[in-house]
């Protein structure tokens, strides 16, 4: 069994910050990527930000410059922070990690989601 329990959201006005934080915990030999994904109601679910474990990173270009990903191999953790928001970034957002369980299985393990909502 695998948990990814994710915290940090809520409301902010805009240009304001957030902090989320995402910790992996159960049956994991190791974590490949980890990253951060969001979705609005009714669209798709697109990538916001994603993280190697040698920490090579790579962004969407709507959050660029704004939003920073860093992660905590030794606690399984991925972080991301969240400044200058505005509504548009409005959205759940949803922790992603790859990993490799003890069976030796290749799993993606997904979040619950946590909602962000930044007034204008």
């Amino acid at each position: 069994q695998v948990q990814l329990v994710e915290s940090g959201g809520g409301l902010v006005q805009a240009g304001g910050s957030l902090r989320l934080s995402c910790a992996a915990s159960g049956s994991i030999f190791s974590i490949n990527a980890m990253g951060w994904y969001r979705q609005v109601s009714g669209k798709q679910r697109e990538l916001v930000a994603t993280i190697t474990t040698g920490g090579s990173t790579n962004y969407a270009d709507s959050v660029k410059g704004r939003f920073a990903i860093s992660r905590d191999n030794a606690k399984n953790t991925v972080y991301l922070q969240m400044n200058s928001l505005k509504p548009e970034d409005t959205a759940v957002y949803y922790c992603n990690a790859n990993l490799i369980r003890y069976s030796g299985t290749y799993y993606a393990a997904w979040g619950q989601g946590t909602q962000v909502t930044v007034s204008s």
